[in-house]
């Protein structure tokens, strides 16, 4: 049986392609102009979003809990209607062609909804037959071997472990060969070893010409996978960047250097460089931003005519997760 979610994609009121709306050439894939959503509540959850999602790409939406991922994902997907806006998927309007639009998107959603007396085999294959796929007996068979599904396909979903129903609905997401895949929260609450083969899955797709929309609360995951990374704030995209450039533009260095002999104070001469002492004087540590490439040459030869000895120097960079963290709390 198909779950209410499913029923919504399907069921959805779709209006035929109409002829003044033609796909849009050169477009990203996902095009999301001026896009909004508000509840019967009154609750904005969408504020005059504007994003395009590249073809080929994963491209990570980050966020903390309430910042409109969900629901940005269920509008585009065709599960919760827009307030306003426009949204297009590989050119096709998700209102007015909503068929069209739907049969390219995949969803793997967080909640782990399905039904519980059914085997592996006739749930994924039930799914490619919701979005009108003649039976292609030999792509499903590829979908649960690539998910370590197969020895699994007669086995009752009642039956199974978290990872293995989160690997079902990911298998339930592909049987209708997407061209554009969401995976909202996709590795929450499995191990390691799921991880590391769903993210190989991942890039797999992705070579092959899917686009990969993500949401993750592992945001060294989306530093690892992500082309390009979005974070969305209150409802409202505040960034977007290559994930290397932003690492470069936003990330910050630090050099530690690791003294032959303790220092209680800096020297005078050291005073305005920003230099801390850390570790009970064992430590001194200098913190720069990445682009800035400061003479480091130079600091060493000054520390050396301070007499400060040393034995040891290392540099670390922040992670995605401290930007992160960082630029949410300056929109704040």
């Amino acid at each position: 049986m198909p779950t209410s979610a499913e029923r919504r994609a399907v069921d959805a009121p779709a209006v035929s392609p109409r002829a003044d709306a033609p796909p849009v050439a050169g477009a990203g894939v996902i095009s999301i102009r001026h896009l909004d959503k508000t509840y019967d509540s009154g609750f904005q959850a969408l504020k005059g979003v504007n994003l395009e999602i590249r073809r080929g790409e994963i491209f990570a939406l980050l966020g903390p809990n309430g910042a409109g991922k969900t629901t940005l994902i269920s509008v585009v997907c065709g599960l919760v209607n827009p307030s306003g806006g426009e949204v297009r998927a590989d050119g096709h309007d998700i209102v007015r062609d909503f068929r069209a639009a739907r049969s390219l998107i995949g969803l793997v959603p967080q909640e782990l909804a399905t039904e519980a007396f059914a085997t592996v085999w006739n749930t994924v294959s039930f799914s490619r037959g919701l979005f009108g796929k003649p039976p292609d007996p030999e792509h499903i068979e590829r979908v649960l071997r690539d998910l370590s599904l197969w020895e699994k396909r007669d086995s009752r979903l009642i039956t199974l472990s978290g990872g293995m129903k989160r690997r079902v609905m990911i298998a339930k997401a592909l049987s209708h060969e997407p061209r554009i895949l969401f995976l909202d929260e996709p590795t929450a609450g499995v191990d390691v070893e799921l991880r590391q083969e769903m993210w190989e899955l991942v890039r797999g797709l992705r070579n092959s010409g899917v686009t990969i929309i993500l949401t993750t609360h592992y945001i060294e995951e989306a530093e690892e996978m992500a082309d390009r990374v979005g974070v969305i704030n209150r409802g409202e995209i505040i960034l977007v960047d290559e994930t290397r450039e932003l690492m470069r533009k936003l990330g910050r260095k630090r050099l530690v250097i690791q003294l032959e002999t303790p220092c209680a104070t800096l020297p005078p001469a050291l005073t305005s460089r920003g230099l801390e002492l850390a570790r009970d004087g064992h430590e001194l540590v200098y913190t720069y931003e990445t682009h800035d490439h400061p003479a480091i040459a130079d600091l060493l030869e000054e520390l050396r005519q301070a007499g400060l000895r040393f034995h040891d120097l290392h540099t670390e960079q922040s992670s995605l997760e401290e930007i992160f963290v960082s630029l949410v709390r300056e929109d704040r």
